[in-house]
């Protein structure tokens, strides 16, 4: 059975504007009848503010009247309004990070120019107009605007980047570009746990104890 669409608010207003009995509206609302206990007994966590199923086009006042006469009565829900849904586009961007969108933007096409516009607006959020005029940089704030990336920014997120790379690298043949960045610490990092772990052996021959041994750099990556 379709049940309304906040039923404990629902539950609260009839509770407070009908007479009808709690099984009723438990029934009607797929709640507990110890829960509307709970709301008529004000016990509950926190006090609800009603709906009013009848101005929510769930229920008419004709059978709230037939339950009201009737206590075996099951009160029949009525097929509410539409609820409204996000159609496909591009994707919400809270407003403190709206700014935020032209540096992103900028930072893509820089480092990225073969991602499309129309990969790039699903990515960050924003039109393919907006993009146009940073890429040929009509833009009315195009002075202020510094390439930053957007995953730091957080209007993406790195895995949905690089998706969106490897794609464009694969539909425009060429090799997807690696990120390596990380690769002059990762070199530094191994090379002085290589020198850690001579010393540890240097020490444990000249002693004749043993000490555990030092991590390697892949299970520290591992890690």
């Amino acid at each position: 059975m379709a049940q309304p669409l906040m039923p404990h608010a629902t539950a609260s207003w009839l509770v407070d504007n009908t007479s009808l009995s709690f099984e009723q509206i438990a029934e009607f609302c797929g709640l507990h009848i110890l829960e509307i206990q709970a709301i008529a007994d004000d016990t509950a966590a926190t006090k609800l503010t009603g709906r009013d199923p009848v101005r929510a086009h769930e229920l008419t006042q004709d059978e709230i009247d037939k339950g009201q006469a009737n206590p075996e009565y099951r009160l029949q829900i009525l097929k509410g309004p539409e609820q409204v849904r996000r159609t496909k586009g591009p994707r919400y961007t809270p407003v403190s990070k709206r700014s935020d969108k032209p540096d992103g933007i900028a930072w893509i096409i820089r480092n990225h120019p073969e991602i499309s516009d129309g990969a790039i607006g699903n990515l960050i959020g924003t039109t393919r107009t907006t993009i146009a005029a940073i890429r040929d940089r009509s833009h009315w704030n195009i002075a202020n605007i510094t390439p930053k990336d957007p995953v730091t920014l957080g209007l993406t997120t790195q895995r949905e980047l690089d998706a969106a790379v490897a794609k464009a690298a694969k539909a425009a043949g060429i090799e997807a570009p690696v990120d390596t960045r990380l690769e002059g610490d990762r070199e530094a990092l191994i090379t002085e746990l290589r020198a850690q772990r001579e010393q540890a052996a240097r020490g444990e021959s000249e002693s004749g104890s043993t000490t555990p041994a030092e991590p390697t750099a892949e299970t520290l990556f591992r890690r």
